[in-house]
């Protein structure tokens, strides 16, 4: 039997509350955990804050610090343990369980969603669509996630221990199913409706308002036309020497005794 020398990395520790771990650093680990992942992918075994900086474009002093408010993982002369620190922000994440998701409207966009493999390979189960469309309940999106009648929300919820959300419907209706959402008791949602959403504090709302971003890059195209389109400064001709000589203040003060 083989022994490793390899010293273990301390256990995960949350060293400050959840209500002191920002939004900010929960993204960033989220970017961490993906840049592992490509490193595990190629074979690297460790790699110290610097290198994991200089190779994906981020902060050293960054990546020392959110890992510092969850645990000590780094080992002095060697780095992270690539997999190792993968375990770690997984379970940090969450995302050392399978997440169930229900997506509710079963329109274009909650049908693609409902198929996108990305949500499965990274630990989010996508159990049921939901809509109130009468025709749609019973059929199934391409990738066999089953349609339900949005009133069946709370039972099938409890059912499959369902824990996040999607909203995927017109903004009319985004309130409305939000109010269904927190009453079947699930207390994550991601919505991609456009507005402003309500709901209690004890239920998390994320927004991507996709003509928001689409807006913000208006923006930016329309400067950029905006500063192209800006003449410069004429310059001041040049004046012919001849010209110069001929002007009635040409040699002013400056003629030869």
């Amino acid at each position: 039997m083989k022994h490793s020398n390899k010293a273990p990395a301390k256990a995960p520790k949350v060293k400050q509350s959840l209500d002191q771990v920002s939004e900010l650093t929960t993204n960033r680990l989220s970017v961490y955990l993906r840049c592992l992942n490509l490193l595990d992918g190629a074979g690297v075994q460790t790699i110290s804050s610097q290198a994991l900086a200089e190779q994906f474009h981020l902060n050293a002093a960054q990546i020392r610090k959110d890992l510092a408010y969850f645990g000590e993982f780094g080992i002095r002369g060697v780095g992270y343990y690539v997999r190792d620190l993968k375990r770690h922000l997984r379970q940090i994440l969450g995302l050392d369980r399978k997440l169930r998701v229900a997506i509710l409207g079963a329109g274009n966009l909650g049908l693609a969603l409902a198929d996108y493999p990305g949500f499965r390979q990274e630990g989010f189960e996508i159990t049921a669509l939901f809509d109130k469309e009468s025709a749609k309940v019973g059929q199934q999106s391409r990738g066999g996630v089953p349609i339900h009648d949005i009133h069946d929300l709370k039972k099938l919820a409890r059912r499959h221990g369902i824990s996040i959300a999607v909203i995927a419907v017109p903004a009319p209706s985004a309130q409305r199913v939000v109010d269904i959402v927190v009453a079947s008791g699930i207390k994550a949602v991601l919505n991609f409706s456009p507005g402003t959403l309500q709901v209690p504090p004890d239920v998390k709302l994320k927004s991507v308002d996709l003509t928001v971003s689409l807006e913000s890059l208006s923006f930016y195209l329309a400067r950029g036309a905006s500063d192209e389109g800006k003449e410069a400064p004429a310059a001041t001709p040049a004046r012919h020497p001849r010209a110069a000589a001929l002007s009635p203040n040409a040699g002013v003060g400056s003629r030869r005794p």
